[in-house]
């Protein structure tokens, strides 16, 4: 076998990285995008695209994503290849790190495939030190979809400070359903934690003053929703209940709230995402009229 090159693209190689042969079954594809330098009105950098050749042909590919203003990449965004070995020796070496997720039409389980070429990704990224942490839905509810009613169980104020922003998250987290507060807590402690939902939150383009804490008639905490923007445009931001308001339905609640608050602000769609292990949001979504538009698996 010849030898290996891995190295990052430069100015101008866009097609080099595009004549990788990718049926476009999983990852980037699903989506219809395709790889672009910020130097040519796309989004990624060529530093922070690697690829790896044999004589000269591409037979791997990887591509990190962040903010033209990020110091370092928030996400690994596109990884193909036709040759795993070497597939497993780029993600070794190059000297960058970030979350995976690997997206997936709704219906990949049922084609052959496509099964497979998840299967193939993910034994690769696993073998080059990711370890696989969840597997989600991804949601897209446009204007097609019915506005759902408010239910007027629950009263929205403004966060009034950090502080109190920092208990309400720290409560919320506890006995959290969600993969990514486990692996935080685990990885940074209960107050690390808090600091890096902020950190990723604050990170949206939109601004804070939308966050908006909910109380029962009584004045009771219930909860905290972030109807929000990301680089792509309107998400909700989060939804999370207080401990000893679950079992009362209040995550649908947030939720309609929420995408009434994204609705107003012009939003025509809006994406959003959960654990399909986190059953209760999952059934929340479902019956407030959000669509499966895709799956994900995140390997960190």
């Amino acid at each position: 076998m010849t030898e290996l090159v891995i190295r990052p693209l430069i100015a101008g190689e866009t097609p080099l990285f595009a004549s990788l042969p990718d049926p476009g079954l999983v990852g980037r594809a699903v989506l219809g995008d395709v790889y672009g330098m910020i130097a040519d009105g796309g989004q990624y950098r060529p530093e922070w695209t690697w690829i790896a050749l044999r004589d000269g042909v591409v037979v791997a590919r990887a591509a990190w994503w962040a903010k033209p203003e990020d110091e370092k990449p928030i996400a690994l965004d596109w990884f193909d290849f036709t040759d795993a070995e070497a597939a497993v020796q780029l993600l070794r070496t190059a000297p960058l790190h970030a979350e995976y997720s690997l997206l997936l039409p709704p219906d990949w389980r049922e084609k052959p495939e496509v099964r497979a070429a998840a299967g193939a990704r993910a034994a690769a990224a696993e073998a080059a030190g990711l370890r696989k942490l969840v597997e989600r839905y991804r949601y897209s509810w446009t204007s097609d979809c019915a506005l759902p009613e408010r239910t007027g169980r629950l009263v929205y104020r403004p966060v009034p400070d950090d502080d109190v922003l920092r208990g309400v998250v720290r409560r919320i987290q506890e006995g959290s359903l969600d993969a990514h507060d486990v692996n935080d807590i685990a990885t940074f402690g209960r107050d690390g934690a808090v600091e890096e939902f902020l950190r990723i939150l604050s990170w949206m383009p939109s601004p804070r003053d939308w966050w908006r804490l909910a109380y029962t008639p009584a004045g009771e905490l219930a909860g905290l929703h972030v109807p929000a923007h990301n680089p792509s445009g309107p998400c909700i931001g989060f939804i999370g209940v207080v401990p000893e308001q679950r079992g009362n339905g209040y995550a649908r609640d947030l939720l309609i709230e929420c995408t009434h608050d994204l609705v107003a602000r012009g939003a025509t769609r809006i994406a959003a995402a959960t654990d399909r292990s986190n059953l209760p949001m999952a059934a929340h979504f479902a019956r407030v009229g959000y669509p499966i538009s895709e799956e994900r698996i995140d390997f960190v």
